[in-house]
């Protein structure tokens, strides 16, 4: 796409002359242009707010579906070294120590079932993510539709972000239980604290998984922003097509 901005600049220009060229190059320049974009000459400029607006929440809609199907899997989060939740690191001292009286395993189990519980939470939030982008007011739309590839997502996360926290938290509560992340939170503190010289320690493993959960999200509703801004293919829908075939 950048590699032709130079012609469509240039071709801008010819066609800015007016009476300085002839009309038939006028014309051959009109035609050339249009081959550059694909159809009729379109801009940010030409679209109206509400348009914007529109595009931009419609990216971040079909950029959360694509994301809940992938991550809302068995081993959505687990197997994806890139958003994959560590253990918190108030429980490092915890997993070694364990880990020299042949009790790492515990940890490990640990990690898996709180893996287990944002990939369940995943889905069960989706709601609540596409509720937030359709309640949520866009200020700057054209700046943020001409701003950097995952803009949209960044003012999401930016106004909503809290709320949708305080929202998915309870069912990242209840997806814990569920996986037994919870009972073996709760065994592994207490092996821990079983063992001599050592001190106690405090973890909200909810609101640890919430926030490791909301990471991984919004980082690939990012990339899918960005592949709907860049690829053609990915812009599913008219609306898409005009507001991000425009930018």
């Amino acid at each position: 796409m950048l590699k032709r901005k130079p012609v469509i600049f240039a071709l801008v220009s010819l066609l800015s002359l007016g009476g300085c060229v002839s009309d038939d190059w006028q014309g051959v320049a009109k035609t050339l242009l249009e081959s550059q974009t694909g159809g009729a000459v379109n801009s940010v400029s030409s679209l109206s707010v509400a348009q914007i607006t529109q595009g931009l929440k419609e990216a971040l809609n079909v950029g959360t579906t694509n994301v809940v199907s992938q991550l809302g899997k068995s081993g959505g989060f687990n197997l994806d070294p890139k958003i994959r939740i560590p253990l918190p690191q108030s429980l490092a001292k915890v997993d070694k120590a364990l880990d020299v009286v042949g009790l790492g395993y515990m940890t490990n189990d640990l990690e898996t079932k709180m893996n287990a519980a944002a990939e369940m939470a995943t889905v069960q939030a989706k709601a609540l993510f596409i509720n937030a982008i359709q309640q949520m007011t866009i200020a700057d739309a054209r700046q943020i539709l001409s701003s950097q590839q995952d803009a949209a997502t960044q003012y999401l996360r930016k106004t909503m972000g809290q709320e949708l926290a305080v929202k998915i938290e309870p069912i990242v509560a209840n997806t814990l239980a569920q996986t037994g992340a919870v009972k073996a939170y709760d065994t592994v503190t207490g092996q821990y604290a079983a063992l001599p010289f050592v001190s106690g320690l405090k973890t909200d493993l909810n609101e640890y998984v919430t926030a490791k959960a909301m990471d991984g999200i919004f980082h690939y509703v990012a990339q899918e922003e960005a592949a709907i801004r860049q690829n053609p293919a990915k812009r599913t829908s008219e609306i898409l097509r005009t507001v991000f075939g425009s930018n």
